[in-house]
């Protein structure tokens, strides 16, 4: 029997998605590419970051290795990508923003969301201090490699307790609002 369902697109939504959520993905998924979108010739090369602080204004701050060109030769303001995975989660996260290299010793002295330690090795030129103003943020589930009833139902109700969880304030009541997409898969990977 053939369902008019499986014609189904992928389940887009866009809008905003809360910071919190945002930063508790993040969490879970841990590391993340990160792509300078720089047209300049000379661009910070990509490489694996771990996110060591979101702020309350949206920021994400990270250090990464030191290029081994002079600092001054890439763009101190560019558009970056950072794409977060991990195997065996059902979802990724993609985040588009305005990424600033931090490399002023009075500037990083001046940081207070970020431990002396890295501050430290950013100081030294060891590391250099990156941070990324989210602009635009996408969420995609994955479909599961089994549609089984047992996983639909587990993805109904992780989406359902979500939707609660959202709703529910966090402390931090006027929270940032992130525009965003969110791309859930769609009724026809449960239906064939």
């Amino acid at each position: 029997m053939v369902s008019h369902l499986n014609f189904i697109p992928k389940q887009n939504m866009s809008g905003y998605l809360p910071l919190p959520f945002i930063e508790e993905k993040i969490k879970d998924l841990e590391n993340a590419l990160f792509f300078s979108l720089s047209d300049s010739v000379l661009k910070i090369p990509a490489c694996v970051i771990k996110v060591l602080k979101t702020d309350e204004v949206g920021q994400l701050w990270f250090a990464i290795p030191k290029p081994t060109q002079s600092i001054y030769a890439f763009d101190k303001t560019f558009q970056a990508k950072l794409d977060f995975f991990r195997k065996g989660r059902d979802y990724y996260l993609k985040i588009y923003g305005t990424a600033f290299l931090v490399n002023d010793p009075e500037e990083i002295n001046m940081i207070e969301c970020l431990d002396e330690n890295i501050k430290q090795q950013a100081r030294r030129n060891t590391t250099l201090l990156v941070k990324v103003k989210i602009t635009y943020a996408e969420y995609i589930e994955k479909a599961p490699v089994n549609p089984t009833t047992k996983n639909l139902i587990k993805q109904v109700r992780n989406r359902v307790y979500s939707w609660f969880k959202q709703a529910q304030p966090t402390g931090r009541p006027n929270y940032q609002k992130i525009p965003a997409e969110v791309k859930y898969p769609s009724l026809s990977y449960y239906l064939n």
